[in-house]
């Protein structure tokens, strides 16, 4: 079992920045990424990292903008968002997946969202 609680998230102008953090509990060897829906979309993969931080992928829209890394000694992985525009606004999530690369993960433990906001 995994548990993850997001911070983090609010209301930021076209261009500025946030930081999201995810602290997770339970089993540590796992591969993390973070998610967003918004409203009227699906949920989207925004970013993955391996449990060893070695291997890191992105959704083409942000790459060069986000940036996800974690420390594995307090358990926790971060996202810290550039250049933030519009279209980024969503519910953000932290998922874990029990496989330990990103190659082919399976997100099984989600926490419970965190709303990023950004105004024109």
């Amino acid at each position: 079992q995994v548990q993850l609680v997001e911070s983090g998230g609010g209301l930021v102008q076209a261009g500025g920045s946030l930081r999201l953090s995810c602290a997770a509990s339970g089993r540590s060897t796992t591969a993390l990424g973070w998610f967003r829906q918004a409203p009227g979309k699906e949920r989207e993969l925004v970013a993955a990292i391996s449990w060893s931080g070695g291997s890191t992928n992105y959704k083409d829209s942000v790459k060069g903008r986000f940036t996800i890394s974690r420390d594995n000694a307090k358990n926790t992985v971060s996202l810290q968002m550039n250049s933030l525009k519009p279209e980024d606004t969503a519910v953000y999530y932290c998922a874990a997946s029990l496989i330990p690369t990103i190659t082919s993960p399976v997100w099984s433990y989600w926490g419970q969202g965190t709303q990023v906001t950004v105004s024109s």
